[in-house]
């Protein structure tokens, strides 16, 4: 016996809605192991590694303990910087990327330092005849920017400004 025309399109709208649930799954992109807001305070490294993932890198902090880092989201545009105390207990956590953090870099920042704050960058690239190096970093906005951090050849932060983001970029026909 064949489907009805609404029984056929909500079965097929329920084996889409499946099939995409499945895929973002898959690509790691569900919201529930993305942040650190449903840990419990005083989280012991175990259960913080457990929700959130192996961290994309670990740094020491100034007085004791650690700052874990993850670098997540769509293209790098969160970083959460989850900060253990030296029992391996969670103190606090932020999300690193946004334009209150970058309007306080000061120049002169080193580059361990700029990691402790911002995490790694999205792209690293050469700053072409000049030495040195610019950092880009993705973050949450509505706009196609990013943020360039530019190093000097003594690693020190130059300046910091915003660009616009070549993922954002439309693709061109051949000819254009």
């Amino acid at each position: 016996m064949p489907l009805s025309p609404d029984l056929a399109c909500r079965t097929l709208s329920a084996w889409v809605a499946s099939a995409v649930g499945l895929m973002w799954l898959a690509l790691g992109v569900g919201c529930a192991h993305n942040d650190p807001q449903n840990l419990p305070p005083s989280a012991t490294t175990a259960a913080v590694e457990q929700h959130m993932g192996k961290p994309t890198m670990i740094l020491p902090r100034p007085a004791a303990g650690s700052r874990w880092v993850f670098a997540k989201g769509p293209y790098g545009r969160h970083t959460w910087m989850l900060d253990m105390d030296a029992s391996g207990r969670l103190e606090s956590w932020h999300q690193a990327l946004g334009e209150a953090q970058f309007s306080e870099l000061p120049a002169g920042l080193d580059r361990d330092a700029l990691l402790f704050r911002l995490g790694p960058p999205a792209d690293k690239r050469a700053r072409g005849l000049m030495p040195g190096e610019v950092w880009s970093y993705r973050y949450p906005t509505n706009n196609c920017l990013w943020f360039q951090v530019t190093l000097g050849p003594d690693h020190k932060v130059v300046d910091g400004s915003y660009g616009i983001d070549p993922r954002c970029d439309a693709p061109t026909k051949a000819g254009d």
